[in-house]
This record gives structure tokens, C-alpha cells and sequence, in this order.
């Protein structure tokens, strides 16, 4: 078994399958003492203990996915949760959940054929997903706890990454997307503190994201910023309009980006 996870496009590999444990081990730390049942605001209309449910819920969700070694996609979203009645045994239901995980991840080659709803039809890509999922919703946590959320840089990469390559294949749950095409037109996501630098072609077809961009190659829209926030701003958790982000050329097309790429 390989012990990084290779994307088969994106950055320098990460191993997701380690992050995912440190990533929910993170979530777990930030739930200590807290009130589970304080807002979210980045995910209105959940509290944190819907947020804890959701992340441990998509976890067991996934893992069942690996050991069927689905093939096609699945018809029911059934799985034994064992989610316990009192919310207070929620933070180690979901340490119990990451462990389902990495009990998934060593039956599993993440090499193997897999179907995915992503571009990346292997094992792999559920554990980049879930990662993913899993760090989001640790940010979410913190940040309605009034926290300052703190995201490694390698993660912040690939997490870009991962939601640009896997966004063009999300229409089937998020209908807006479909709406991302234009004549010829370019977005840019650049990182200002080092590796990062993402280049959208949108064509009257749809978009996808071009290949090892080179930085010479014009873009309509830019917009500039740590990678960390770069991440956060893909995923709706900064605005575009935020002072961490300087942008440049065609505003309304960033508008028409960002309403219609909610993941």
C-alpha cells in the first residue's frame, strides 16, 4: 500500500489518511468545554453539535463506500451511525469515528478502482474528500467558537486543489454550478506566501481547471492571497471582498464565481 495518497492531478502528495485523525483530533480539542449547542454561523442553521454529527456521520458514510469498493453509484445513504442519545458523548463518538475510518484506510488500497462522484474514480479520492470535509468543519468549529482558524500550509494547497479539480463533477448536488461557463474567460487563484497558482478557463461548455499554468498566462479576474485564506475563500468561509485578498480585472465575473460555486 502507498503511503501517501496521489492525487492524479494537484501539488506535491499529501497523506490524507494521517491528516484526516489529526484534522479530527483538532475538531475534538477545539469542542472541549464548549457548548454544543452554540450557532455556527458558517453553516447556518446548525449548532455545534450538528456540525460534530455531520463530519462523524460522513466519515462512517465514506468508509462503508471503501470496504463495499463501490463500483457504481450508491442508491441508499444508510450506515450504522451509533451515534450516541446524549450530545455531551458526541467529541468521542467522533474520535470513535475517525478510528472507523483508519480501520477503512488499512483494508483498502488507495490505488484501487473505485467509482467516485469526482474525476479521480479511486480509493484515493474518498480520503482526500473526507479529509477535506473533515478540516472544513474543524475551521467551522472554530470559528463560531470565536476562534482564529490555523491551516497547515501543504493542506491548504492540495484542499484548493481538490475543490477545483472536483468542482466541475459537483452539479448533480450543487445545481449552480452548471451555471459556470462563459465565453473564454479566466480566473486566477494566487497564492502570495509561495506554492499555489490556479488558473479556471470557463468556455460556453462549462470550466476546468488548466493544467500546470504557467504565470505569464493572462487571466480576466485574479484574485491574490495566503493559501490558507485562498482555501477558506473556495469554500465560502471569506468573501472575496475581504482585505486578506487584493483582486484584479473583471469583478462581475468573480461575482458570477463565487455565487454559483458553492460546494
Amino acid at each position: 500500500m502507498n503511503s501517501l495518497d496521489r492525487p492524479a492531478h494537484g501539488p506535491a502528495p499529501v497523506d490524507h489518511r494521517a491528516a484526516i485523525a489529526v484534522e479530527t483530533a483538532r475538531l475534538v480539542a477545539a469542542l472541549k468545554d464548549a457548548d454544543l449547542t452554540t450557532p455556527v454561523p458558517s453553516c447556518p442553521g446548525w449548532t455545534l453539535a450538528d456540525l460534530v454529527k455531520h463530519t462523524g456521520s460522513v466519515q462512517r458514510w465514506f468508509s462503508s463506500l471503501l470496504h463495499a469498493r463501490i463500483q457504481e453509484p450508491p442508491r441508499k445513504r444508510e450506515v450504522d451511525l451509533r451515534l450516541p442519545e446524549r450530545q455531551e458523548e458526541y467529541p468521542d463518538w467522533l474520535t470513535d469515528s475517525a478510528t472507523v475510518a483508519a480501520q477503512a484506510f488499512a483494508a483498502t488500497d488507495p490505488d484501487l478502482p473505485m467509482w467516485a462522484w469526482g474525476g479521480d474514480q479511486h480509493a484515493r479520492f474518498w480520503a482526500r474528500r473526507m479529509l477535506f470535509e473533515t478540516l472544513l468543519h474543524r475551521v467551522d468549529a472554530e470559528l463560531a467558537l470565536g476562534r482564529r482558524p490555523i491551516v497547515d500550509r501543504p493542506l491548504a494547497v492540495d484542499g484548493v486543489d481538490e475543490f477545483l479539480v472536483n468542482l466541475p463533477f459537483a452539479a448533480s448536488f450543487a445545481p449552480n454550478v452548471a451555471k459556470l461557463r462563459g465565453p473564454d474567460k479566466a480566473i486566477r487563484f494566487h497564492a502570495t506566501d509561495g506554492e499555489g497558482n490556479w488558473l479556471v478557463r470557463l468556455r460556453s461548455d462549462g470550466f476546468g481547471l488548466a493544467a500546470n499554468p504557467g504565470a505569464a498566462e493572462t487571466a480576466d479576474a485574479t484574485v491574490h492571497g495566503d493559501v490558507a485564506d485562498l482555501l477558506l475563500l473556495v469554500y465560502g468561509r471569506l468573501h472575496h471582498d475581504a482585505a486578506v485578498f487584493t483582486r484584479d480585472g473583471d469583478k462581475d465575473l468573480l461575482t458570477h464565481w463565487f455565487t454559483n460555486s458553492a460546494f
